[in-house]
């Protein structure tokens, strides 16, 4: 787990400002639920055999006795809150979240123990429309963030019953090359063969280009919805390549299965994750609810996006004071020039004017604004410009204070 420091969280305040302009024009509600859930909840939904709930979720036990679970995803959560609080009687739920997961698992770059999520949930909708809509406010999101050289892969995990024929399939097929697949494929053919499909194992991933395929085992009706799927994602000139080993990482997917990968980010490419789960919100005590959704890790996010959105704005001016009486005019017309919208950095250090000047240049301010003895016994202030002008000259000059404090802020937001 990290430190999200000063020189970062820049960053992430505009990735996150992106996503509530973006959501709110989507028409899509913001939900926040707690970071602490009760242990069965992850259990239930995700799956007892995943390696989400196996091996990498927080548990303890609190002073009465609960099983307690740092979430470790948001999907489960909302989908908690929405059956806890009868949402679904107001109609679909179009939401989205934002905040910290944890899971125990090797931190490396872009995937802490502590990770971050912005996430979209589709709850009452089953409409194939619904599935190219939540796909296209991913797609879009992340282009606004100024990502612009991802792939979007696809798959149909089609229906429950598509599914189980498959897996006995796929097991059959694994068990006569049991020898073959590395230890922890092995593993799963009893309990979760279809994970085995994700494997990052490179003898493993290249056995498996021979290995029985899920979409020759998708129901007319499956492979319709997914068919009109590419059409829709085609007529919103979405580019997408079909990858029929995608199976996400929890239990709750069916029908459509999506994710976002980028080049950049080495063996974990995968920048956004989701689809379909009409089974969840029924498992967790409501009623048969058609639902889609995804997630976006916001540390790899942070990393793809780079220099787009790292650079911070400068401030409009610095204030440079020294004395007692400069100081509070010094505090009084920051005051009055924030309220107008306009970035001011107040030095604090009472040092001379020349450090003074050293930190406002390095701030890469516009102007300073600079309050001295001298300036307070004629009731005035200099301004002076820190960045050259065509000529390679900074310019400069006195305003009087005698026109009071608002006035002289209207002064300084015309420079």
């Amino acid at each position: 787990m990290v430190d999200l420091l000063p020189a970062q969280s820049h960053s992430w305040q505009k990735v996150e400002s992106i996503a509530l302009e973006h959501f709110s024009r989507a028409g899509l509600q913001e939900i926040r639920t707690p970071i602490i859930e009760q242990t069965e909840l992850f259990s239930r939904s995700i799956g007892e055999n995943t390696d989400v709930v196996g091996k990498e979720m927080y548990n303890f036990e609190d002073r009465g006795g609960r099983s307690c679970t740092l979430r470790p995803e948001g999907t489960a959560s909302v989908a908690r809150s929405i059956v806890q609080h009868g949402l679904l009687n107001n109609g679909p739920q179009r939401l989205w979240y934002q905040g910290p997961m944890f899971r125990y698992e090797r931190p490396q770059a872009g995937r802490q123990r502590q990770f971050h999520q912005i996430g979209v949930e589709f709850v009452g909708l089953a409409s194939v429309m619904s599935e190219a809509e939540v796909i296209s406010i991913a797609w879009d999101f992340l282009n606004d963030v100024g990502l612009n050289d991802l792939t979007l892969e696809l798959n149909s995990l089609g229906s429950n019953e598509d599914r189980n024929v498959f897996k006995e399939e796929l097991k059959n097929w694994l068990n006569q090359r049991f020898d073959l697949l590395d230890e922890d494929s092995q593993k799963r053919i009893k309990v979760n063969p279809l994970r085995i499909l994700d494997s990052k194992n490179n003898s493993t991933k290249e056995l498996l280009t021979e290995a029985p395929s899920l979409s020759d085992f998708l129901s007319d009706e499956s492979k319709t919805r997914f068919d009109y799927l590419q059409e829709l994602l085609d007529n919103l000139d979405i580019p997408y390549k079909i990858n029929n080993n995608l199976v996400r990482g929890l239990d709750y997917y069916s029908h459509t299965a999506f994710e976002i990968t980028s080049d950049h980010l080495g063996s974990q490419a995968t920048v956004c994750g989701g689809g379909r789960y009409d089974s969840l919100i029924g498992e967790l005590g409501g009623p048969e609810t058609a639902s889609i959704g995804w997630a976006i890790g916001m540390e790899r996010l942070i990393i793809l996006a780079g220099d787009n959105i790292l650079n911070t704005k400068s401030p409009d001016f610095y204030v440079i004071h020294r004395g007692e009486k400069a100081e509070k005019i010094a505090l009084n017309i920051s005051r009055k020039l924030r309220k107008a919208n306009l970035r001011i950095d107040l030095d604090y250090s009472g040092s001379s004017f020349s450090k003074q000047f050293k930190r406002a240049d390095k701030s890469r301010a516009k102007w300073a604004i600079v309050i001295g003895d001298d300036e307070v016994s004629k009731g005035q202030l200099l301004i002076k410009k820190l960045r050259d002008n065509a000529e390679g000259e900074r310019s400069e000059e006195y305003i009087f204070l005698r026109d009071g404090l608002d006035k002289l802020a209207e002064k300084l937001i015309d420079k």
